[in-house]
């Protein structure tokens, strides 16, 4: 059976080669190659996004996130903006870039490390010294205490997580700047404590047993102020791994939980833990009470913040359906980050690394249906060519910030440092650290 890779890779080639004939009746072709569009409906040539197919350069001054899974989000009016990489870099060819980052990650040696996050584009994975979910990114990088720099191929609160983590001397660059994560702009450090106000104002501080009335909660993918926030509250971070065991923390400590920003991984963790609906408000942090009564309030045990992953938020249980019916046996898991529906309707459900190891530990000949992000799903299917492995969606979208980390920032990134330049270092303030700090590490004692 053809894979969801060779779909995808034949439909690039038909486009390209639709895009080259066009080209030649108006205008000379190009001279660079790395336009890669990888957001193609397997069956065909559209793609969630025409703007997909651009170099990220292009629309890196642009407002919002760019093509992709997060296109119709808004970006927060203080966004980190990239300015314009020299021309050098925008006009090179996939080979040059090549040469240039091989050359200069041989001349920094073990002085700088490149991590790249799962989700990256396999042309940036191929460099990485190591490969991972965000916090096991930002455990590299507490564990290399010999490197003077770290290379963040991911998006801009896992740098900050990794420089909270890393010695204060080391330095931690985000290639590019613009490269967000919409999920954790949805929860900002002004509406948490807003939201923090009224709750208390509403539910008191301490409950008659002496536990905090709420406990805030965050999730991995959220911003270091809001992290902060937490290690200042008496709350924690959580990951999708363990945000079981970190709720069971948080219930000995409070009567119920406020959990930012992902609505469904709240919700999906709380339910397994036999927590019902009508106990799990949604806090919408433009309306008083976040839309919610006092008793309402009263009443939640979690709190969920109105925020998701613009790419797990895709999935649906039509897809599962369609898939089973056409792949009778087929193993269906996913991110816990999809909605309830789609979890319950799904065989498995875990973090990323709980979809490699299901996969890596299936049987040959298998059929797995995966609904997480495309550049994970397809790097999967090349690792085990004796499986069967494809995306729940038929219109495989990838993270809109995540595929801005382009080989020609990874390129202009390592030799600014190789010339003794520290481009687009992430650096957290020291008092936002210290507290980020203390809710990580309740987090790393709270095992699953």
């Amino acid at each position: 059976m053809t894979s969801v890779h060779e779909l995808i890779s034949t439909a690039a080639l038909r486009e390209r080669e639709a895009r080259t004939a066009a080209a030649s009746q108006s205008r000379p072709a190009p001279a660079r190659s790395h336009r890669r569009p990888i957001a193609l409906r397997a069956t065909g040539v559209s793609s969630c996004d025409s703007g997909l197919s651009q170099d990220p350069w292009q629309i890196d001054c642009e407002p919002g996130y760019g093509p992709g899974a997060s296109t119709v989000d808004r970006a927060p009016d203080d966004a980190p903006r990239q300015g314009p990489l020299p021309e050098r870099y925008t006009s090179a060819s996939d080979e040059q870039l090549a040469a240039w980052i091989v050359a200069a990650r041989e001349a920094l040696g073990s002085r700088v490390q490149i991590l790249g996050h799962f989700y990256q584009r396999d042309e940036i994975v191929q460099y990485a010294d190591f490969v991972g979910d965000s916090f096991m990114l930002a455990q590299a990088a507490k564990a290399s205490p010999e490197a003077e720099a770290f290379v963040f191929c991911g998006v801009h609160f896992m740098a900050e997580t990794a420089d909270i983590l890393s010695g204060r001397e080391q330095a931690v660059i985000l290639p590019n700047l613009a490269a967000g994560c919409s999920m954790a702009d949805m929860a900002t450090i002004d509406q948490v404590e807003d939201c923090w106000r009224e709750l208390i104002a509403t539910l008191g501080e301490t409950a008659g047993d002496g536990r905090q009335t709420v406990i805030p909660v965050t999730y991995m993918n959220s911003s270091a102020a809001i992290k902060a926030f937490c290690g200042r509250n008496g709350g924690i971070v959580c990951t999708s791994s363990n945000a079981r065991s970190v709720l069971e923390w948080a219930f000995e400590r409070g009567q119920r939980v406020v959990f930012f920003p992902d609505q469904h991984l709240g919700r999906n963790t709380a339910k397994a833990m036999g927590i019902d609906e009508p106990a799990m408000p949604l806090w919408r942090p433009h309306l008083p009470l976040g839309g919610n009564t006092e008793q309402q309030l009263r009443e939640a045990r979690v709190i969920l913040w109105n925020g998701f992953c613009s790419v797990h938020k895709r999935f649906t249980v039509a897809q599962i359906e369609r898939a089973r019916a056409e792949y009778p046996g087929v193993r269906v898991i996913v991110h816990p980050e999809c909605p309830a529906a789609v979890v319950e309707a799904a065989d498995g459900a875990g973090s990323t690394e709980y979809i490699r190891r299901e996969i890596e530990g299936a049987a040959p000949g298998s059929v797995i249906a995966v609904g997480t992000e495309i550049n994970l799903v397809n790097r999967l299917q090349q690792q085990h060519p004796d499986l069967t492995i494809f995306c729940l969606d038929p219109v495989v979208c990838p993270c809109s910030t995540m595929y801005r980390i382009h080989p020609a920032y990874l390129a202009w990134t390592l030799e600014s440092l190789l010339a003794g330049e520290t481009p687009n270092r992430i650096s957290v303030p020291a008092g936002v650290a210290d507290d980020s700090r203390v809710a990580l590490e309740r987090m790393l004692a709270s095992k699953p």
